[in-house]
């Protein structure tokens, strides 16, 4: 059997594209390896319908709805490598026989690279994060501070400061800052410190302190920390899809304003192709994308215009 379109992840970008194919009665396999960033997080934060409730239940609400649609058959798996055939593309999964298809989306999001800090991982998601959009409601009015450099010190001290009143900016040692960014940072009310970080201190499973490399500890309830993306499939490339650099990402799939990858016949949505990551610009993404393929396939059947007109 061939697919018209395999689905490889199932975050908010592939769940929300599948769920489009599905209602168009479109032969879908969706392969989820359970692999979403956001899986760390205690809770999603300003989705509207969503707000404060956790990941993994928007995941199950999205995984039940596609239940509704028998053209969509969902696996659990990992497709570890994938190539272009006749008239299509073969995917090999971790567990199973090969996949054959007409189209893939590539929904498989990004792994993020946080510091290398000794007592980090175990609050990754919750008082340590990323996104002050995602986690700031949740840390308002508590003791944060931000671990950053350069432009982005400056940028995400300040963009702190419409949470709490208290924040610290934590250079860890460097000294980039201009006299002029000192300034604008005093005058918001700014702690710079400049010692170097060597530990978070974590109480009852969240942060308690900042530790130096002189000794001293500094109290702080929260921490906003640079996070790096980085593609976890290598299969874009084997596809023949184009990475390029972004703002978050040395390797973001590069795609056109339908989503299209310099693979023909190969999609992408979601975190992977985003230049800022948010779980509703992924459904949105994703819902969009499969509309698209859906008029790849129509110009397939019918040669109707493609792009539509």
């Amino acid at each position: 059997m061939q697919w018209e379109c395999a689905v490889v992840g199932a975050g908010a970008a592939g769940l929300s594209a599948a769920l489009v194919l599905g209602r168009a009665r479109r032969r879908t396999i969706v392969i989820d390896a359970d692999q979403q960033s956001n899986r760390a997080s205690s809770v999603i934060g300003g989705l509207l319908g969503y707000d404060q409730r956790p990941p993994a239940e928007l995941y199950a609400q999205g995984r039940r709805e596609l239940t509704a649609y028998p053209s969509v058959e969902y696996r659990h798996g990992e497709i570890v490598s994938g190539r272009p055939i006749d008239n299509g593309f073969v995917l090999e999964p971790d567990d199973g026989d090969p996949i054959l298809t007409k189209r893939v989306l590539l929904a498989t999001g990004m792994q993020y690279c946080p510091p290398d800090l000794p007592g980090l991982a175990e609050l990754w998601g919750t008082s340590v994060f990323q996104c002050p959009f995602c986690h700031g409601w949740e840390m308002r009015d508590k003791r944060l501070a931000t671990l950053a450099a350069g432009e982005e010190a400056m940028h995400s001290a300040l963009m702190l400061r419409g949470w709490s009143d208290d924040v610290v900016l934590l250079t860890d040692g460097r000294t980039d800052l201009s006299p002029a960014d000192v300034n604008v940072l005093r005058s918001a009310n700014v702690t710079i410190e400049d010692r170097r970080v060597v530990e978070l201190i974590a109480e009852d499973g969240t942060l308690s302190a900042i530790a130096f490399a002189d000794g001293d500890r500094l109290a702080r309830d929260g921490l906003l920390v640079e996070a790096p993306l980085k593609q976890r499939s290598p299969l874009a490339d084997q596809l023949g899809a184009a990475c390029t650099p972004g703002p978050l990402a040395a390797d973001t799939i590069s795609i056109d304003q339908i989503h299209r990858t310099e693979a023909s016949g190969v999609f992408a949505a979601g975190d992977l192709c985003s230049e800022q990551p948010y779980v509703a610009g992924a459904i949105a993404a994703g819902s969009k994308a499969a509309m698209i393929i859906v008029q790849s396939l129509l110009a397939d059947e019918f040669a109707l215009p493609y792009p539509p007109i």
